[in-house]
């Protein structure tokens, strides 16, 4: 049994580590996060110890190194984007290996700063990048390994995650902290990408407001239009009134369903981790680089094969 500790406790994401941890039959000794709406913690782990101040926290956990039994294994990390790096990087000085969410670091400079603090602390970082463990993802990529083809497959994605008047005014509506609705929302995805067609070799965007974003990006093995949004005015009208979130991916025009098999995506992750399978700062590096290229660079107007049709002419 390994002792878990847990950093963002009251966010979205958090019960789905919580259950992970309880679900591989470990332990989560400790959480810390500077909300305290964290009930969900006496379904899952009431023994653990919980904290509002960053301080006591580290200075707890610290504590418990002291004793075999008690010291932490690993720090699962949940809190927004922009801290990530200063809580892997203390995580990683408390003698533990580390489990963040997505994204792993807004740029490749702090992530190779992890790199280095690795090689100081000899622990490890790990980065859930649940959609390579999603088998609609799995299986896409051993059909496209197993086909020879001379053109290059044609994609196209589309994720419109509906969300509320709450998402500006919080974390995730500032850029700062967020990194904007490419990043925040789309980061897998792009991950998803490389791990199914290889090497990217092109990234253009075509569209970026506050709250959607769209481009086309170019693979070694793939031709991808790609759309993402938060706004529920870009849901198709298959869907408006029937469900809030519209995922899909297609290539040469059939339709890879994989809207279902999430919720245990975590859970198989850990499992991975533990067995030494884990994802860490090299495989996060590409999509790292995709996201921190479409959030920098400058908006150009593509030819229609390569914008996505969600994408209204008057607002390009």
């Amino acid at each position: 049994m390994k002792n878990f500790a847990l950093i963002g406790a009251s966010g979205y994401i958090a019960p789905r580590h919580m259950k992970a941890v309880k679900e591989t039959n470990n332990n989560l000794s400790i959480c810390y996060d500077i909300n305290d709406s964290v009930g969900i913690i006496d379904s899952i782990s009431p023994q653990s110890e919980f904290f509002t101040e960053f301080e006591r926290f580290y200075d707890h956990a610290y504590k418990l190194r002291r004793d075999p039994e008690t010291k932490l294994d690993y720090v699962s990390i949940c809190s927004p984007n922009y801290l990530h790096h200063s809580h892997i990087a203390a995580s990683l000085r408390l003698g533990c290996d580390v489990i963040c969410e997505k994204p792993l670091v807004p740029t490749l400079e702090q992530l190779d700063d992890l790199a280095l603090i690795e090689k100081e602390t000899g622990k490890k970082v790990f980065n859930i990048l649940q959609l390579r463990h999603h088998q609609a993802i799995l299986d896409l990529k051993s059909k496209v390994e197993s086909q020879k083809r001379e053109g290059k497959y044609e994609v196209e994605l589309t994720y419109i995650t509906s969300r509320g008047k709450w998402y500006m005014e919080s974390w995730k509506g500032d850029p700062r902290k967020s990194f904007g609705v490419a990043t925040n929302i789309g980061v897998h995805f792009f991950d998803m990408l490389h791990f199914i067609f290889g090497k990217l070799e092109r990234n253009d965007v075509h569209f970026m407001n506050n709250d959607k974003a769209s481009g086309y990006l170019e693979y070694e093995k793939a031709k991808v239009r790609w759309f993402l949004s938060i706004d529920a005015d870009d849901l198709p009208q298959s869907v408006v009134g029937k469900q809030p979130t519209y995922r899909s991916i297609t290539v040469d025009g059939s339709e890879i369903e994989f809207s279902g098999g999430f919720t245990d995506l975590h859970t198989t992750s850990y499992k991975e981790i533990l067995a030494g399978r884990g994802y860490g700062i090299e495989d996060a590096r590409h999509c790292i680089e995709t996201v921190h290229t479409i959030r920098t660079g400058k908006l150009v107007d593509g030819p229609d094969d390569e914008v996505h049709p969600f994408v209204n002419k008057a607002e390009r």
